[in-house]
């Protein structure tokens, strides 16, 4: 399957998500900061990350924005995961990263949103 970094500051919430995806099969890394996402980043090349907004130190949205800077995460799919359900919020993200979606999530529609987003991916062109 697929390799998905999932970066979030609250431990509970890396374990339940990282065993959803983790029982569909897909390789499942997690950071619980933004600095220990772009660490990661630096040797791994996720096909898609799921990022927290509300982390200490550094928000999701500027770890996104350190992201896109770096030309050689051009391909990775980037979508907020987050309890942020604003609609400034969500317009915010959508201004740094492929997609917002909101926090709690089912399993069934966080699955079949990575599946969506995965899919996304697949169909992008090429820079």
């Amino acid at each position: 399957m697929s390799k998905i970094l999932f970066v979030d500051d609250d431990e509970k919430i890396l374990h339940v998500v990282g065993t959803m995806l983790e029982s569909e099969g897909h390789e499942v890394m997690t950071a619980d900061s933004g600095r220990k996402c772009l660490d990661l980043l630096e040797n791994e090349k996720p096909d898609l990350i799921l990022m927290d907004i509300m982390m200490p130190e550094m928000d999701g949205w500027e770890v996104v924005k350190k992201i896109r800077k770096d030309k050689s995460n051009k391909d990775i799919v980037i979508s907020m995961l987050t309890i942020n359900a604003t609609e400034m919020g969500k317009a915010k993200s959508l201004e740094v990263a492929d997609w917002h979606i909101r926090k709690p999530i089912s399993k069934e529609n966080l699955l079949n949103a990575v599946d969506w987003l995965l899919k996304k991916n697949n169909f992008r062109p090429i820079s």
